[in-house]
């Protein structure tokens, strides 16, 4: 790999899959999406994508990427991940750093606060496309039944709700384990009783961690996550 090489170099095959199926969830959301790829001080990359609910979702793979910092074509991706080449070689396509929009959340200064089982999770998912059906539009669910806080967690003086927006980027992005005949089968039966998902907090952020990944969702003003 020369210094000057733009790229991303996996650690194998399993890594290759897990970032394959996050950019294949992408797509589903968003043909035009926009994966930002960062690399972390431990080895490993970060895949940020920015889902339509006003939520940015991550997953951790094994590798490197160059420069440390840079934002591809989801299309681009797709596309290229299944050449991967021996050396764990991914072609990033071109260049779109300038079509990331906002921040990221930081790296650390998070608070742990409580642990959600994924069965009252996948509950409210139920819930929601239900109502989402029900009231729905051609753009999609209404903005109130998203921005509904329907899961309140604390610990000690710190509190948070988790609003519809993380529940519905939790299930569109597949980080739950749900049912592997079925994507889309919000089925609580479907996942063990000790499968939980945990909630984090820091003063500008919300943060939801599950097997397969992470969202986040920007506290106070969220529309300052496309800023």
């Amino acid at each position: 790999m020369s210094a000057g090489e733009r790229g991303l170099w996996l650690d194998g095959g399993a890594q290759r899959d897990d970032l394959a199926t996050f950019v294949e969830r992408t797509l589903r959301l968003d043909e035009s999406a926009v994966i930002r790829l960062r690399e972390r001080a431990d080895g490993r990359v970060v895949a940020w994508v920015a889902t339509g609910f006003d939520v940015l979702a991550s997953r951790v793979v094994g590798g490197r990427v160059r420069p440390a910092d840079l934002s591809a074509g989801a299309d681009a991706l797709a596309r290229s991940l299944p050449a991967m080449d021996d050396s764990g070689f991914v072609e990033t396509g071109f260049a779109m750093d300038s079509a990331w929009r906002g921040a990221l959340p930081p790296d650390s200064g998070f608070v742990h606060l409580d642990d959600v089982p994924v069965r009252a999770v996948l509950d409210l998912a139920q819930r929601g496309v239900t109502l989402a059906k029900e009231h729905g539009s051609a753009h999609g669910p209404p903005a109130s039944l998203l921005d509904q806080e329907v899961v309140a967690v604390s610990s000690g003086d710190a509190s948070v709700g988790v609003p519809m927006r993380c529940v519905f980027a939790l299930t569109a992005m597949g980080f739950l384990p749900q049912s592997p005949s079925r994507a889309d089968d919000f089925s609580p039966e479907s996942v063990a009783a000790d499968e939980v998902v945990r909630v984090r907090v820091h003063p500008s952020w919300l943060r939801v961690d599950a097997r397969f990944g992470t969202v986040y969702r920007r506290r106070g003003d969220p529309a300052l996550v496309l800023r």
